[in-house]
């Protein structure tokens, strides 16, 4: 099987399991690639930003939880995108953790740490790429996601002052708080240019993102 063939494979997987968070979570009859306008702003300028484009024409946003399945499915499709809009489009990572899984919140304070040190996006994907390995326990994981940092080779002593400090976890609940107005109720949740899209399909993603680079 050609890698091209897997990547469509993981794509289509990756989509019905987002659709189904869609369904779940966002609620409301838009056709894919559109919805009403976001009542506050859905990045700021301190915002983590894996790509960024130079013109600042373009910017699609995702709320994510490091410990939501359908986030992990995207991911290898946000991935894919940020190599086919390379420097036209900026391509920003939100956290939104959930309550109702147990790691997501110290998920969140650990890359937040490591951000701390220039090294989000690192981290970033190397919470997707260890999911199965940490999600859905019930039991703390912050010693894992410690190692991890070790892997990346941090300050650790300071990795461990910013994973415990109250001012890092206050940075994670602002995203939270923009999230919440702006109607976030799941995750993945998807803004382009400040507006929410629910695509169905990869093809959903690639057109709304071509619209917006030609208007």
């Amino acid at each position: 099987m050609t890698r091209n063939v897997k990547l469509s494979i993981g794509l289509i997987a990756a989509f019905a399991m987002v659709v189904g968070a869609l369904l779940v979570f966002g609620g409301g009859t838009a056709a894919p690639g559109q919805a009403g306008p976001a009542t506050s702003s859905a990045v700021r300028a301190d915002s983590h930003r894996l790509s960024t484009a130079a013109d600042g024409k373009v910017t699609f946003v995702e709320f994510l939880d490091f410990e939501c399945e359908a986030c992990g499915a995207l991911y290898p499709a946000v991935e894919q995108l940020r190599t086919e809009y390379a420097g036209r489009v900026t391509f920003v990572a939100r956290y939104f953790p959930l309550p109702g899984h147990f790691n997501a919140e110290r998920a969140a304070r650990s890359v937040e740490a490591a951000a701390q040190q220039g090294r989000f996006e690192q981290m970033y994907q190397r919470m997707y790429e260890t999911q199965a390995e940490w999600g859905e326990q019930q039991v703390p994981m912050d010693d894992r996601f410690r190692g991890y940092a070790a892997g990346l080779g941090l300050d650790m002593a300071a990795y461990d002052r910013a994973y415990a400090d109250p001012a890092t976890l206050a940075r994670i609940n602002v995203d939270v708080a923009d999230g919440t107005a702006l109607g976030v109720r799941g995750t993945p949740t998807l803004f382009l240019n400040g507006q929410k899209i629910e695509p169905r399909t990869y093809a959903d993603l690639t057109s709304a993102l071509d619209a917006a680079l030609a208007s």
